[in-house]
């Protein structure tokens, strides 16, 4: 079974409503939108991220011969319903913000419009999919900002929760601008470069730290960056500076040193110094260690001689931001709009849309989320189709193309957001047509 595509990674409430939808027939179209009701108090926008991976569940989404067993064997479920599942096709449409799109608090990212099961059964997966992608993209955003020219590069996969999480925190991120990862298999999945160095085992394993770099640097002649933080970081900066006229009568180019701990900005500063009075000014400083966007901030603002940075467990769990206040909910169903009105958790009903304008400076100026018939004059529509009848209308984007509209869409941010400074809030407006639709809905109801 392949646990990451199986029908049966869902919750057993969208499986229990769909027996109860296949009892009453009730298969018209039904209108469902993601989006995220709130931003957290330490994120001023986010990335619209994981819409690839969506596509393609939804495009192969069906029950195989084992699961249908396994559904029969549980007792739960009558057996037309179990026959009819395994006859369950994804057949509706789609429609989204493209991949690196920003977008901010209770903007529809994606909308499904499909019959009724079928938009269920897919709730879970694609809020799974969807939440993710967006919080790693919008934490390594983040880093670009502050961190510009700088090289970046996901160090994640071992504090990840789990392995996919892995792998598509090394392609959030580099989505986001991250210049590569560490994760091997991002590379032919995915097409992201990946960058390596060396571990503090393999200098321990050495009787001494110049033969470990020695036998290091021919092994990965072409690569060869440096751990020298493992028993004294300034000894082995000069030693480094020893090792190097040897290397080089080899035609072995010594291309970067990492740190890994302790004050990186007073190690980097007094091992840049031993590196240049030694005749290696092109070798490269490289630094890891609970890194994420404010000690690179600190550092960049201190000047600190450091050329690129290795991002771990900070990105891949987006610590200061573990989860996203999200949702999946019904806004329409057999062609009536529909809207819940729980406490703290209302949603606007319809099938939407969401302008966007810029002011003089080219820069975002306001949104306004109206009904999807509702054209706004001057703004630029958000939300395309992307599948039509169970099928994608275009071939999957290149990640470079989604780098290339992260890249422009940071750099259209308001200035104190690109500070990742979160006040003022980016406004937001909600159209008149939309508000007198809740309004209807609520009479309706009442």
């Amino acid at each position: 079974m392949d646990l990451q595509s199986s029908a049966l990674l869902t919750d057993l409430y969208e499986l229990t409503m769909l027996q109860g939808y296949f009892d009453r027939g009730m298969e018209e179209i039904a209108v469902f939108e993601f989006f995220v009701r709130k931003l957290p108090p330490t994120r001023g926008f986010l990335i619209a991220a994981g819409l690839e991976q969506v596509l393609n569940y939804l495009e192969n989404l069906h029950f195989t011969s084992d699961e249908l067993e396994w559904l029969a064997s549980s007792g739960r479920f009558s057996k037309d319903f179990v026959d009819y599942l395994g006859r369950l096709r994804f057949t509706g449409d789609v429609h989204a913000m493209p991949e690196g799109t920003i977008f901010f608090s209770d903007e529809p990212i994606l909308r499904i419009t499909a019959p009724l099961p079928q938009a269920q059964l897919v709730e879970s997966r694609l809020i799974n999919l969807l939440h993710f992608q967006i919080l790693i993209a919008s934490k390594a955003a983040r880093m670009v900002l502050v961190a510009p020219g700088k090289l970046l590069v996901d160090f994640g996969l071992r504090r990840a929760h789990g392995a996919e999480a892995g792998l598509l925190a090394a392609r959030a991120s580099y989505l986001a601008g991250f210049s590569g990862s560490a994760t091997v298999l991002a590379a032919p999945l995915f097409g992201v470069p990946i960058y390596g160095t060396m571990a503090h085992s393999f200098v321990q394993a050495h009787e001494d730290e110049i033969a470990a770099f020695e036998n290091f640097a021919h092994a990965q002649p072409d690569n060869v960056v440096l751990l020298i933080d493992t028993y004294d970081t300034e000894a082995a900066a000069r030693k480094v500076v020893a090792l190097a006229p040897r290397l080089k009568k080899e035609g072995i180019t010594i291309k970067s040193v990492r740190l890994d701990s302790g004050d990186l900005a007073d190690h980097a500063r007094k091992v840049r110094r031993i590196l240049d009075e030694g005749g290696l000014k092109e070798v490269r400083i490289f630094a890891s260690g609970s890194l994420d966007e404010y000690v690179l901030r600190d550092l960049i603002a201190t000047n600190a001689p450091i050329d690129g940075f290795g991002i771990g467990s900070r990105l891949d769990t987006s610590s200061d931001v573990p989860y996203l206040d999200c949702a999946y909910k019904l806004q329409e169903y057999a062609g009536r709009a529909r809207r819940k009105r729980s406490e703290g958790k209302a949603t606007w009903p319809g099938r939407k849309q969401v302008y966007r304008y810029y002011g003089p400076d080219g820069r975002m100026a306001y949104d306004v989320v109206t009904l999807e018939e509702d054209t706004q004059e001057n703004g630029k529509a958000l939300v395309q189709p992307f599948m039509k009848a169970g099928r994608r209308l275009a071939p999957p984007e290149p990640l470079s193309d989604l780098r290339k509209r992260v890249a422009e869409e940071l750099a259209r941010l308001p200035e104190h957001l690109q500070k990742l400074q979160e006040e003022p809030p980016y406004p937001v407006k909600i159209s008149k047509t939309l508000l007198d639709l809740a309004q209807a809905v609520d009479a309706r109801y009442r």
